[in-house]
């Protein structure tokens, strides 16, 4: 059993414990937790007879300013006024804590000074169970039928949705797998997206398909075998960049593909280069000139295909046409990892000759076109509910104000693409995110961090909590009532710096 498992199982609704425990209200388990040890969740422990968040609140600051460290909140001592550090700092959700019960403010409410304007940033960890996880695989392969359901662990996480240009995209987790099946279902769901949030390797096991290990950022890892690069583009694509360079070394290509196979002397672009008939026929589905549908069924062959000899795609070729013996044919995936070369014999049948040196230059080319294939995982989660009620007292004010593009929402620190339409619906891709930003608890649900930046009169005009504002020196030097210690972090590489980035959207200077 897992240790999610466990902690699944560790407390029952309604349970009374006695002696020296104390119960936590962070969120709705209410755990009953015993000196020295943490609550269902672990991200908040029994400390010296208080309710501590176990992780600390981490503070960004820009990444040209070296190392990262943990330093102790010392709530005995008063705050003298002074600045704590004159560099530019962002005071992310990750360690912040919940606004749960939800009638309250969220745990922090900062204000600082950015380039003449006062901003306030409103920080909390949000319990979302109305969540999920999208998944880009770059690869060709076929890793199971669309609709198909997406298991871990023997459990229903998720579907294959569509297949997109050299990607396939599967969607997990989602309300009605977190809450709407079996015990077991949500709680394997919940560990299943807290694992690819926080950039863990997960084997998922497609129905009627392939089985395969995701970690954002990384190769996917398909049936045992690591993809190494993603498609350049489909077979009549791949006809249309490199048709010159096969121009008068060789009498004919054809780009293998699942998709749309390619032929260049069919194809518009042999075409323009004056290439001549060669007789050819591809047993598939002819769309227009030089492009083929369905020329084999998905699988894990030459170019998505379920092949494994081309030739297998090739109808009888016809000399009235330009077919003659000693014609010279290459034959390519849409990847450059499977190429073989044939010449038509006296019957004008190809017949696989040793690859020639002069068309090697071609394929590496292919190859050198096709980008790393990676897993992408993007949190999307609907921030909608009560936890808009710990940023102002009417929540509908703040749904209208990220929307207006007046108010800035981040991950972590890290940039989210925010939904068009109702609520506030948000994407991010988890390898922007600082490491371990995710959470949950056993309800079940994930815990993520976010952060909502704006000006400082936008957000009284909103109805925002203005009296639980704070400067954010006084954030660094006492923290909050949940917290023993912060971490000072550099910013993920290549994010923009949230407050900066709020500035300069259009209508906020």
């Amino acid at each position: 059993m897992s240790e999610i498992a466990e902690r699944f199982e560790t407390h029952e609704a309604g349970a009374k414990q006695l002696g020296e425990k104390i119960r936590c209200d962070a969120c709705p388990v209410m755990c009953y937790i015993a000196d020295g040890r943490t609550g269902a969740c672990d991200r908040y422990g029994n400390v010296g007879g208080h309710i501590v968040r176990m992780d600390p609140l981490t503070i960004l600051h820009q990444a040209e300013e070296a190392g990262s460290a943990v330093v102790p909140f010392d709530a005995g001592e008063a705050w003298s006024g002074q600045l704590v550090n004159t560099g530019r700092r962002f005071v992310t959700a990750i360690g912040a804590g919940t606004t749960y019960p939800d009638y309250k403010p969220a745990p922090f409410i900062v204000s600082q000074e950015v380039e003449g304007v006062d901003l306030v940033t409103v920080v909390t960890e949000g319990i979302f169970s109305y969540c999920g996880v999208k998944v880009k695989i770059d690869t060709d392969r076929h890793l199971g039928p669309e609709t198909a359901t997406v298991r871990t662990q023997g459990e229903a996480v998720g579907h294959v949705t569509t297949g997109e240009y050299g990607s396939q995209m599967l969607s997990l987790g989602g309300v009605h797998h977190l809450t709407g099946g079996s015990k077991s279902e949500g709680r394997v769901t919940c560990e299943t997206m807290l694992n690819l949030c926080n950039r863990k390797p997960v084997e998922l096991a497609i129905d009627g398909g392939a089985t395969v290990i995701v970690e954002a950022g990384k190769p996917p890892v398909i049936d045992g075998k690591q993809e190494e690069r993603m498609r350049v583009g489909c077979g009549s694509a791949t006809i249309g960049m490199f048709a010159t360079q096969w121009r008068g070394l060789v009498d004919e290509v054809v780009v293998v593909d699942d998709h749309i196979t390619g032929v260049v002397s069919e194809h518009q672009a042999g075409k323009v280069l004056g290439w001549e008939d060669t007789g050819i026929k591809i047993i598939g589905r002819r769309s227009t000139p030089g492009r083929y549908f369905k020329v084999s069924e998905p699988g894990l062959g030459w170019g998505g295909t379920t092949i494994t000899d081309p030739r297998a795609i090739l109808g009888e070729w016809n000399a009235r046409k330009g077919a003659r013996p000693g014609l010279s044919l290459l034959m390519v995936s849409t990847t450059g990892e499977q190429f073989a070369y044939y010449e038509l014999d006296e019957d004008l049948k190809p017949v696989e000759k040793p690859f020639p040196e002069r068309l090697a230059k071609s394929v590496g080319l292919i190859e050198e076109n096709c980008e790393a294939a990676l897993c992408t995982v993007l949190f999307m989660g609907g921030a909608g509910g009560s936890l808009r009620a710990g940023v102002v007292e009417n929540p509908v004010n703040l749904t209208r104000s990220v929307q207006g593009l007046k108010t800035y929402v981040t991950v972590g620190g890290a940039p989210v693409y925010v939904w068009p339409g109702g609520g506030i619906t948000l994407m991010v891709d988890v390898t922007r995110v600082p490491d371990n930003a995710f959470g949950y608890v056993p309800t079940p649900a994930l815990v993520a961090p976010i952060e909502f930046t704006l000006r400082r009169d936008d957000y009284e005009r909103l109805g925002g909590h203005a009296s639980e504002i704070r400067s954010v020196t006084d954030v660094l030097a006492r923290g909050g009532e949940y917290l023993n210690a912060r971490r000072e972090s550099a910013a993920v590489p290549d994010n923009p710096w949230p407050l900066l980035a709020q500035l300069r959207r259009g209508g906020l200077q």
